[in-house]
C-alpha cells in the first residue's frame, strides 16, 4: 500500500525539574544548596531515509513522543537528558503544520533533518539561586514545557519530471 499522505501528533520531551537539596558532612554543619538542574527534554526530527518510498508507518501509529528529561538531584547533580527522537520519512516529505496550513519544511535527500518539536530547558536547582545574603535558598524552577502540536506530512516522493521511452532507439522524451 502507497501512502503519501498523513497527519501525526508529535510531542517533545519536557525538560525535568531542579532539586532542592542541602549538603550535609559529618565536620561541616551547615554545607549549603547543592541542588542540581533538570535534564532538558529531548526532541523530535524528521530525518530523510533513502530506503522509504511511503509514510505507511506513520498511518497506524499517530502519535509520536520523545523521553522527558529527569529531575535533578542533590550533591549537584545534573538530571540526564531525554533521548532526541528520529522519525525516519522519505526523502522529499513536506511538512506542514496541521491546524494553520504553514510549511514547517521539507527533507530533501536522504540524511536530512528537519526539527518539528524542540524539547523543554531543564530547570535549575537551588545552588543556582545562593547569594551572599541569601544563603539557603528553597526556590527551584520546575522543568520548561516542550512543544507539540500536529503535522501533515504530504510525501512528494512521486518524480517532478518523468521519461517517456518509444521502442525505437534515439526517440526519448523528457517532459512535464
Amino acid at each position: 500500500m502507497f501512502v503519501d499522505h498523513v497527519t501525526i501528533k508529535v510531542e517533545a520531551g519536557t525538560g525535568g525539574s531542579g532539586a532542592a537539596s542541602f549538603a550535609r558532612f559529618k565536620y561541616k554543619p551547615k554545607g549549603g544548596p547543592d541542588g542540581g538542574d533538570g535534564g532538558r527534554g529531548g526532541s523530535v526530527y524528521l530525518k530523510a531515509d533513502g530506503n522509504l518510498a511511503t509514510l505507511l508507518d506513520y498511518r497506524y501509529k499517530t502519535a509520536w513522543k520523545a523521553q522527558r528529561g529527569l529531575h535533578g538531584k542533590g550533591k549537584n547533580m545534573t538530571g540526564a537528558s531525554g533521548d532526541d527522537l528520529y522519525l525516519p520519512v522519505p526523502p522529499g516529505t513536506v511538512v506542514t503544520d496541521a491546524e494553520t496550513g504553514d510549511v514547517l519544511g521539507e527533507v530533501l535527500k536522504s540524511g536530512d533533518e528537519l526539527l518539528v518539536a524542540k524539547g523543554g530547558r531543564g530547570g535549575r536547582g537551588n545552588s543556582h539561586f545562593a547569594t551572599p545574603t541569601h544563603r539557603a535558598p528553597r526556590e527551584w524552577e520546575p522543568g520548561a514545557r516542550a512543544r507539540s502540536g500536529s503535522w501533515s506530512s504530504p510525501s512528494s516522493s512521486s518524480p517532478t519530471w518523468a521519461w517517456s521511452a518509444s521502442p525505437t532507439p534515439g526517440r526519448a522524451r523528457c517532459f512535464r
